[in-house]
């Protein structure tokens, strides 16, 4: 049973009733991230995010964790391009109680200074965790690459410059103009009454002050740059993008079936070319990135440096390949089941849930209709994903990024 419900301020609700389970998933999904910073900004929206762990009025920051651990509930929060979101598991039985926490570190966090001077050190420690993390520093480089040093080309963690820069009252304004009630959804998953789930939203989320949310728009920009960041690593790291459909874009679901023929997983071109047939990389794959305004087509191979070159043509050779010749109607039937067991799959999992409905709710103020989903994969046709194909695997237009010791940058 799925309801939802819009409270007077503004803050939307939703709630899927998942018989059977002994657990719910509830989360606090909001309207904004990276995309939306200004280069002053950038980095804050994550810095926000550790922020509103480290205590309240009522408890500290060891004293928020404790009381969730006492629950045996998990609580956690991650940062997007497009959105931010607090999240809490628990037994059905402690439901109210984990809520109530996860309203309290939400809406009444009081950032203290001694608290904010630790957490800077914390998320600069983050950034040099990712410097030395060569796939996703070059999935990083590779944003930029395509989208230049603003919008969606944003690192997520920011620059340590400015992360060391931030103030408790550029805090605390950035989250007035952005935690606002009509920018925000409270989603339930699992064994949760609906009734219950609703009234616990109203409870906290109620006596919210209705504030508009001032629009700003994320630049959207493709550069299609190559990027290069030679480091003295064991392997080298490159992937290369191409721009493609946005969200609610009518070949979504076309673009997602060719992603999965192409690098979607242990039977795709990529993997058996590359890995299975040449020896040439470990990881290599592919997956796509769908925001309101633009979309992103990836693939990425970690490989021997001694081999990169011959890595890259090959890996390009296979994208050529595919977007001459296309898929096969036994490769189409295959990438359309497996897309569709990935929906069936994620039924199962309250987090999932929550986040799926959520992100419906918040992206599109729709419910998410499952039925519906399915009989569009179900509808998807082989012509579909050629088009999407022909659409799609521009090279003139590829970004490129390449992380390793390496003499010069990967070239396509």
């Amino acid at each position: 049973m799925i309801t939802t419900k819009t409270l007077s301020n503004g803050v939307r609700i939703i709630v899927k009733r998942m018989e059977g389970l002994l657990s719910v998933t509830m989360g606090v999904l909001v309207g904004t991230g990276a995309a939306y910073e200004t280069d002053e900004e950038d980095g804050i929206s994550h810095f926000i995010e550790h922020m509103q762990f480290k205590g309240t009025d009522k408890h500290t920051a060891a004293g928020l964790s404790d009381a969730f651990d006492a629950l045996g509930a998990q609580v956690n929060a991650f940062t997007g391009k497009d959105m931010t979101c607090f999240y809490a598991k628990s037994t059905s039985d402690h439901a109210s109680e984990a809520f109530g926490l996860l309203a309290e570190l939400f809406l009444e966090s009081t950032f203290p200074e001694e608290e904010m001077a630790r957490e800077k050190g914390v998320v600069i420690e983050e950034i040099n965790m990712d410097e030395d993390s060569p796939e996703d520093l070059c999935l990083d480089l590779l944003a930029r690459a395509a989208y230049g040093a603003r919008g969606f080309g944003r690192n997520i963690l920011g620059p340590a410059g400015n992360v060391e820069r931030f103030t408790r009252d550029a805090l605390f304004a950035y989250k007035t103009e952005r935690y606002c009630p009509n920018n925000i959804v409270v989603a339930f998953a699992g064994n949760i009454e609906n009734t219950l789930a609703e009234d616990l939203a109203e409870k906290y989320f109620g006596g919210m002050q209705v504030r508009e949310l001032s629009p700003r728009q994320a630049p959207v920009l493709w550069e299609g740059k190559n990027l290069f960041r030679k480091k003295p690593i064991e392997q080298a790291h490159f992937a290369f993008a191409f721009p493609t459909v946005e969200r609610e874009n009518d070949m979504i679901g076309a673009v997602q079936v060719m992603n999965t023929v192409l690098g979607g997983g242990m039977s795709s071109r990529l993997f058996r070319r590359v890995r299975e047939e040449l020896g040439l990389a470990y990881a290599v794959y592919s997956y796509t990135s769908h925001y309101e305004q633009t979309g992103l087509l990836t693939v990425y191979a970690g490989v021997n440096p001694k081999k990169a070159e011959e890595a890259a043509k090959a890996v390009c050779a296979v994208v050529k390949e595919f977007k001459e010749k296309g898929v096969s109607e036994e490769e189409f039937l295959r990438g359309r089941e497996q897309m569709k067991s990935s929906y069936i799959f994620s039924q199962e999992n309250t987090s999932s849930q929550m986040l799926l409905y959520g992100k419906q709710l918040l992206y599109r103020n729709e419910v998410y209709d499952f039925e519906k989903r399915m009989a569009e994969i179900s509808a998807l046709t082989r012509a579909d994903v050629m088009e999407a194909i022909a659409g799609n695997l521009d090279f003139a237009r590829a970004a490129v990024a390449s992380v390793g010791n390496l003499e010069q940058a990967i070239i396509l």
